[in-house]
This record gives structure tokens, sequence and C-alpha cells, in this order.
């Protein structure tokens, strides 16, 4: 994955539903079948060279209204310059718009280079790395019935740091992140 052009970067959203709606199961299935095969779309028309993808709510993010309290997967990506997202998005992501993302509570002085675009392409890759390791899987299979089978690629991705607990509560979204490394 290549390092965004942070000023060819829009952002877009698909709405997955209300969070007593949403499952672990319904945003696996949305993953593999609607975010995934967009982004494959664009990357194969070489339309983008960077995305990356997370799940909001109105208060976490997402620009919408005061009544909407759906969760959405809000997707950044660095368009070609010659591409109007409008034209090549599906009708299915919703609120497109230009954004010039920055990293709150990334400080960037402690990064080489202090160049705050490859803490963003690492963390494009994360996104790549959950498409790869969800779309290896047979298109037949629910994945999102085999949870000890994500549990495992999970458990493979962070344990490189050893078996250490961590419990972080996230800055932006006000999440609370368990798990052991």
């Amino acid at each position: 994955m290549e390092k965004p052009d942070l000023n060819r970067t829009w952002e877009t959203f698909i709405k997955i539903g209300l969070p007593n709606e949403t499952s672990l199961g319904r945003i696996i299935n949305m993953i593999r079948f609607k975010v995934s095969p967009t982004i494959e779309d664009l990357k194969q028309q070489k339309i983008i060279k960077w995305y990356h993808f997370l799940i909001h709510d109105r208060r976490s993010g997402v620009p919408t209204t005061e009544d909407d309290d759906n969760c959405y997967f809000h997707i950044r990506l660095t368009l070609r310059k010659d591409v109007d997202p409008k034209d090549i998005l599906p009708n299915h992501c919703v609120m497109t718009d230009k954004v010039h993302p920055n990293l709150r509570d990334i400080d960037r002085t402690l990064l080489k280079n202090e160049e705050i675009e490859e803490a963003w392409r690492i963390i494009g890759e994360q996104s790549e790395w959950l498409l790869n390791m969800l779309n290896i899987h047979k298109e037949d299979v629910e994945i999102n019935k085999y949870h000890k089978q994500i549990a495992q690629f999970l458990h493979y991705y962070f344990n490189m740091l050893g078996g250490f607990p961590i419990h972080v509560k996230c800055p932006n979204c006000g999440h609370v992140l368990s798990f052991f490394l």
C-alpha cells in the first residue's frame, strides 16, 4: 500500500444499521460483500492506491443528523486527480466529501521524518490485512459463525508483542478496547 496523498483524500460512508441491529456477523458479512468489493473494484480500475476504514456512529465522526443513530463504515480513500468520487462510488456509499485527515493523538514528532502520511499508510495496511484475512475464506462459508477462526487470526496479528493484557480507551470515540496481546 502506498502513502496517501492527503490533498486528494475523500471520505465516504456505508450504512450498517442501528447498534442493536449490528452484530459481529453482520459486520463481517458487510465487510466481505460490500466494503471489500467496493475497494477491490476501485483498486482494479487503478482509481485508488490507499484506503482505510473504521466503524463510527454520529457521536464519533459520522457527519449526519442528530436523529440518525446508525453505525457506518467510515472509509477514506486517496483518489486519482482526474476522478470525481460521486461518479465512481456505488449507491451504497453516502455522505461522500473531501477531507484532510488528521491523526489526533498521534505525535508526529515521534515518527521518523515526522511524516504523518507514513502513519496513515500503516493504518491503511491494517484495513488491507483485515480484507485479506476475510477474503481468503470461501464465499459460501458464513465466516461470522466461526468466531474461533477469526480469533485465531487476530491472535497471530496481536501476539507479535507478547501475551500482555491491553486496556485502552479510544480518545476519539470512547470505545474501550480490551484484549490480550
